[in-house]
């Protein structure tokens, strides 16, 4: 059984140990030491209102893993350890990364799944020596159980931060549990690596959370896998910069009751996510988790004098002098009264891993607050960190943030 004592050390496996995950590792031992604030974390600078009326922080109300008691491990295609990785993501200063270069060092990455299939254009140096994809999974399931009962006692949470595959629409293989088993052991094509990182994480009975736009928890499989073990998973895609804004801003324009003609989306990055997201397949599973937080917004169905012909595009596109310094623009065609043209144009400059980590800090330990009270399944109350919220058969799904935030509330006070 998997421990979830509040008192033992936590482990955090991260499947891929690229920009985010060791912006996120790096910060933590930089908060730890007391060397910087831990801007952006809601498990850290949150406040919450208990049933006696009473406001706390989140961290000292729940019974939350401390910082203290994180360890970190995972696997990388590349890197061997996480100071090599977070030189070659170079998100953070040199003088950060001096300050916590031992630590880093002392995070080894082991190999992991290459499939040449949906993910192209990345090197592929350091790969697991099996090839049946069922043999995959078992490896993988003992590489979890392994590195949780050595470093945290048992007591772990597996994220999946690793590269944006090409997308492949789940289909008979992902429909049953039965089904993807023998999809396993006949090495189908149909079966991406995030899909048997998940899968194995969940055999081996540990919480998983997708921050990628990968087709995870769309697979039925998958899904039932995890609330017949009652192990947690929650994703898919962290909503972290443009698209925050984006329904922070969709929102207030519905509550106003302004009309949408047209929203145009577009980036320019240069790190390995838009590396990848250059090929048309793995920029795919990006359009769509991008793509679809606006319908619940502007509801055309509701106000189809206000929404229906409303235009929408995503477009992403690979520059590599940006490095991880993301610039964002949105283009915003509104109608007013009378139905008189308004314009809003958005320019966003920003880190994606800066914004990214706090919030994968955030899913690490409230995935497993829910393995500690014993929630299993989707998580569909930590929707408001993902551009594309998983949720259970029938659920209502909301993207406005503001309705998000208090959802996530809502389901803590109950725990308190």
């Amino acid at each position: 059984m998997v421990s979830t004592s509040p008192q033992s050390k936590l482990g955090v496996f991260t499947v891929g140990m690229g920009a985010v995950a060791t912006t996120l590792m790096a910060g933590v031992e930089l908060v730890r030491s007391g060397r910087r604030p831990p801007v952006g974390a809601y498990t850290q600078l949150g406040w919450i209102e208990g049933r006696d009326g009473q406001r706390r922080r989140v961290a000292e109300a729940l019974p939350l893993a401390r910082l203290e008691d994180l360890v970190f491990g995972g696997i990388d295609l590349v890197e061997t350890n996480a100071a090599d990785a977070a030189r070659t993501a170079a998100v953070l200063s040199a003088e950060d990364l001096a300050l916590v270069d031992g630590f880093l060092r002392g995070i080894e990455a082991g190999p992991g799944l290459h499939d040449p299939a949906y993910v192209r254009t990345l090197p592929s140096l350091r790969v697991r020596p099996e090839q049946n994809k069922a043999e995959q999974a078992a490896a993988m399931t003992a590489v979890f159980r392994d590195f949780f009962a050595r470093r945290s006692g048992g007591r772990g949470v597996v994220l999946l931060t690793l590269s944006t595959e090409a997308w492949r629409t789940p289909g008979a293989t992902h429909a049953t549990i039965e089904a993807f088993r023998a999809g396993l052991a006949r090495n189908d094509p149909e079966i991406s690596p995030s899909q048997i990182y998940a899968w194995a994480a969940i055999e081996a009975g540990f919480p998983v959370v997708n921050c990628t736009p990968n087709p995870v928890l769309e697979a039925p499989a998958i899904r039932d896998l995890a609330a017949e073990r009652n192990v947690a998973i929650a994703g898919s895609d962290l909503k972290s910069g443009q698209t925050l804004m984006k329904t922070v801003i969709a929102a207030g324009l519905a509550k106003r009751y302004l009309g949408v003609k047209g929203w145009f989306s577009t980036n320019i990055l240069g790190n390995r996510d838009g590396f990848v997201l250059h090929e048309p397949q793995n920029f795919r599973a990006k359009e769509i988790t991008k793509g679809g937080v606006l319908d619940d917004i502007f509801n055309r169905q509701e106000q189809p004098a206000l929404y229906q012909g409303m235009e929408h595009q995503v477009h992403i596109n690979y520059y590599p002098p940006k490095g991880d310094n993301k610039e964002a623009w949105d283009a915003i065609q509104l109608f007013g009264w009378l139905g008189y043209d308004v314009e809003i144009k958005v320019n966003f400059q920003c880190r994606d891993s800066i914004l990214a980590a706090p919030l994968v800090l955030d899913l690490a330990l409230l995935a497993d607050l829910a393995a500690q009270k014993g929630a299993g399944g989707i998580q569909s109350w930590l929707g408001g960190y993902f551009k594309n919220p998983g949720h259970r058969p029938g659920e209502k799904v909301s993207n406005d943030l503001h309705v998000q935030v208090g959802v996530i509330e809502e389901k803590l006070r109950g725990w308190l």
